[in-house]
């Protein structure tokens, strides 16, 4: 689990393919301080399993289903990716719960400045619509963020100058996807109002 409080901004060293998914080394220094083998990290809110832990970089093994459902099999090197571990017992929860399970990909649609603030336009798949609401948690490339404005196909969040700066939400571009993963009071909410009651 995680909180969408991005730690660290890593970059890609390199993408091994393999039979059918691949391999992602990440170089950092941050999250690599206190992570071993088989610890969860998130990757632009993907969570992954870090392998081949060393001082200053991980590697980890993408499946088939991750690549077909994330933004994951588009990174190559140097690809800026957002890092988080994962919490502990005595984490503050600052931002929402993330699981890191991404629900599927939007789409980055434009980003405009208002001084040192942005405002963030997301567009989203139907199948995912159900999930949002003015004012409710979002995590966008593994970034815990709040939906400011809600139409039927895109969201808007207003991003504080920190956030910018230290996530790779400044190096997108217009049409480029990104990783949606949707709060899970909703998902398990939308789960009980389809299960019926036994009595």
């Amino acid at each position: 689990m995680f909180t969408g409080l991005i730690e660290e901004l890593g970059s890609v060293s390199s993408v091994e393919q393999n039979d059918a998914g691949c391999r992602i080394v990440v170089a950092a220094k941050l999250v690599t301080s206190d992570i071993s083998h088989g610890d969860s990290i998130a990757v632009n809110g993907v969570c992954l399993t870090a392998v081949d832990v060393s001082k200053n970089s991980f590697a980890a093994d993408v499946s088939p289903e991750t690549l077909n459902k994330t933004t994951l099999g588009t990174l190559k090197s140097p690809s800026s990716v957002n890092l988080e571990r994962a919490v502990t017992p005595v984490t503050r929860l600052g931002g929402h719960i993330v699981q890191g399970h991404v629900d599927g990909r939007g789409t980055f649609l434009s980003a405009e400045s208002q001084g040192d603030f942005y405002t963030v336009k997301i567009g989203f798949p139907e199948e995912l619509a159900r999930y949002f609401v003015q004012k409710g948690s979002v995590a966008v490339e593994g970034i815990s963020l709040t939906i400011a404005s809600l139409s039927e196909d895109h969201f808007d969040i207003a991003v504080i100058p920190r956030t910018w700066e230290i996530t790779n939400l400044s190096s997108l571009r217009p049409n480029d996807a990104v990783n949606l993963d949707a709060d899970i009071i909703a998902k398990y909410v939308e789960r009980m109002m389809q299960t019926p009651t036994i009595c």
